[in-house]
């Protein structure tokens, strides 16, 4: 470890560490630009100079290697005059709009300026002017303010891996702008609006709505996927009005996908905000008494075995306990968590998490990818798998539907005979799998929501144990969820009991009129394109949620919900980590906490559940499931190992695609208008898409 002195102060730094890391380990602050920790080191803005003996110039401390013996200082007059210098060369052309830039309270530029620069200009010539770049509907481009930090296209290429913004031009003439001027096509581009440490590029959507020290800043966690993405939640008044990213190194260090960070709008769109109760075919508004005894009504009528319950996508684990409490309690066994089909089992817990953990991706060396797209599907674990195959050259295969990955992917084969081929040893990755000291395979929603999925889940399993990857030290059989509330419902077992019935088996029994009463707990992507009147028949429908969305509308009751903003709710993540994101805002009119309508209904059918206060249900949530009682944590791997799924036959129908349009996922998504003009250009069967 090389040794050296910064300002006086001995620090040991890492082999290969950069003079500018020393010295924040000295505890000196080095301004930058250009330098950011995730991205390779360009050197371009020199805001970091410092003086290191024997040199006769300042350096770029960013991109100098730290050396035994190096004698650096970072307060000098030379270093005081240099910075003011560069400084200089960087606001010569600099527009002074800092009064409507929406990067003002929160600009690196402004702050460094105040910091190191100087009260004064000496150019006196015309500043230079550049015209708007069009990166799409997301990102909004003044780039007159830029100032060639080449931030934004390290991170395209690098991480994002969609290589369309560059640089043209040279010297003065040089622009950062999209190779062809059309949308920039990354689930990932927002991030870039994070990094711009000036105003060049700044949010579209949010443009001109707010400056940064009007909002109220909420911590919380993301549920447009099972990622669990560490967010904030700016809030202004009654509204949403911006999504950021929150550092949490073992899921999505400082990453969002844009899905997260743009589908705001569709919080305060579409919502339900009061009670509905249909009478003779048309909804109107009721009140909470009204619309909870209609429903005990028809509980009444039908019985225990004439009820049932689908819980959604979004749900949280505290809704989810009450619902399962409730459905105990009335004697329904018809009551599952997977509305898309997926075999799985609530046992045992490694059969349905990502057991390799997100940051373990990092330590893998061969991967393999069965029937998921996770550029879709996680984002941000597709940008680890990105890394992890651009860094360390780990090889990548796929079975299933041929996408681009934005990474170099073997394509092995479509369905479940190249799975059933590797796992038997008769196929050239299955050694590569069992040469490699840390395999995984990523098993996703295509591959199990079909009728073999649980002969694919035992496959799967089959083919770890021979790869090897089942062991006390590293478990690399990993469930790529796509819902935020799988895991948690599984963990809390929210699987038909004995003689109940799975989502299929409910809608077959809605239409042949076996099952009178279906209740919707969020409950919006079953398959609506049944034969009769839909998935439910003729069936009394309750939906409980936040947005009128496809459950609502074929609604006989509906009890409005609050959406995951407006709540301190708990959520489990495709890895098994328990996270808790807090109320931004209160929910809209008469719409409250969902565990809260469960709790009051309950009274109503007699059935009354035994919490009141929401450490009450926390209580008997941890007790329901220990692994609730742990957040933030993830488990180890369950001991001894049991191959999930079962033995049996598989079709050989190719596996297809889990999500067709990765804009409108749920129904918060259809409610953006954001999300709907991202998805008009960027979604397959776009006009773009058909021009490429």
């Amino acid at each position: 470890m090389p040794k050296l002195k910064v300002d006086d102060i001995e620090v040991d730094v890492p082999a290969g560490a950069t003079v500018l890391q020393a010295c924040e380990l000295a505890g000196k602050e080095i301004p930058r630009f250009c330098y950011h920790e995730r991205l390779s080191i360009a050197g371009n803005c020199r805001m970091c100079l410092v003086e290191i003996e024997k040199s006769p110039k300042p350096v770029a401390s960013c991109a100098m290697p730290a050396a035994d013996n190096m004698v650096v200082k970072t307060m000098t007059p030379m270093v005081k005059r240099a910075r003011e210098g560069v400084m200089e060369f960087l606001l010569a052309n600099h527009p002074l709009d800092c009064p409507i830039c929406d990067q003002g309270g929160e600009c690196d530029l402004q702050d460094q300026a105040m910091g190191y620069g100087r009260d004064r200009t000496r150019f006196a010539e015309n500043k230079r002017a550049v015209e708007e770049k069009y990166m799409g509907p997301l990102v909004k481009t003044v780039m007159t303010r830029c100032i060639h930090c080449t931030r934004c296209i390290r991170f395209s290429t690098e991480v994002a891996g969609v290589e369309e913004i560059g640089a043209i031009g040279r010297g003065e003439d040089m622009e950062i702008t999209t190779y062809l001027e059309q949308a920039v096509s990354s689930e990932l581009s927002g991030n870039i609006i994070d990094l711009c440490p000036v105003g060049a590029l700044t949010s579209k959507p949010n443009a001109f709505m707010a400056r940064s020290w009007e909002f109220t800043k909420t911590p919380s966690i993301d549920v447009m996927d099972a990622v669990g993405s560490n967010i904030r939640v700016d809030s202004r008044g009654l509204e949403v009005q911006r999504i950021l990213p929150r550092l949490n190194e073992e899921v999505n260090e400082e990453w969002i996908a844009d899905k997260t960070r743009f589908v705001w709008d569709g919080l305060k769109n579409q919502r339900l905000d009061t009670p509905y109760v249909r009478d003779n075919g048309k909804l109107r508004p009721a009140t909470w008494t009204e619309a909870f005894e209609r429903i005990a009504k028809k509980l009444a009528d039908v019985g225990p075995m004439g009820a049932a319950a689908i819980i959604g996508d979004l749900a949280c684990a505290e809704s989810m306990k009450a619902l399962k409490d409730l459905w105990a309690r009335i004697g329904s066994p018809h009551i599952d968590c997977r509305q898309d089909g997926a075999k799985l089992v609530a046992a045992p817990r490694s059969s349905y998490l990502f057991n390799t953990t997100i940051a373990g991706i990092d330590s893998a060396d061969a991967v393999l990818l069965i029937g998921t797209n996770p550029r879709w599907e996680a984002p941000i674990i597709n940008a680890r798998l990105r890394a992890r195959a651009r860094g360390a050259h780990v090889p990548v295969a796929a079975i299933g539907t041929r996408v681009d990955l934005t990474y170099g992917v073997d394509w092995l084969g479509a369905g479940p005979d190249t799975l059933r081929a590797i796992a038997d040893g008769n196929h050239a990755f299955a050694k590569t799998l069992s040469g490699a000291k840390h395999p995984m395979l990523v098993l996703g929603m295509a591959a199990l929501a079909r009728d073999d999925g649980a002969e694919v889940l035992g496959l799967a399993g089959r083919l770890a144990e021979a790869a090897g990857m089942a062991r006390p030290d590293w478990n690399g059989f990993n469930v790529l969820h796509t819902a935020a509330a799988r895991v948690g419902a599984l963990d809390l077992g929210l699987v038909p009991g004995k003689d109940g019935l799975d989502v299929a088996g409910i809608c077959a029994a809605a239409q042949a009129g076996r099952i009178g009463l279906v209740y919707l707990l969020g409950a919006d992507e079953i398959d609506w394109g049944r034969p009769g009147h839909g998935a439910l028949g003729d069936a009394f429908v309750v939906y409980q949620g936040s947005h009128g969305d496809r459950g609502a509308h074929r609604a006989d009751v509906i009890l409005p919900g609050a959406a995951y903003t407006e709540k301190d709710a708990t959520w489990v993540n495709t890895e098994g980590r328990v996270q808790r994101g807090r109320r931004a805002i209160f929910p809209p009119g008469d719409a409250r906490e969902d565990w809260a309508i469960l709790r009051a209904f309950s009274a109503v059918v007699g059935r009354t559940l035994p919490y009141d206060t929401l450490d009450d249900m926390r209580r008997a949530l941890v007790e329901d499931a220990p692994t609730f009682g742990a957040l933030d944590h993830v488990a180890g791997p369950d001991r001894p190992w049991r191959r999930p799924g079962v033995d049996g036959p598989v079709s050989a129908a190719p596996f297809g695609l889990s999500i067709t349009d990765y804009y409108f996922t749920n129904p918060i998504a259809r409610a953006s208008g954001i999300m709907a003009e991202c998805s008009a250009l960027l979604a397959p069967g776009s006009a773009r898409q058909a021009a490429e």
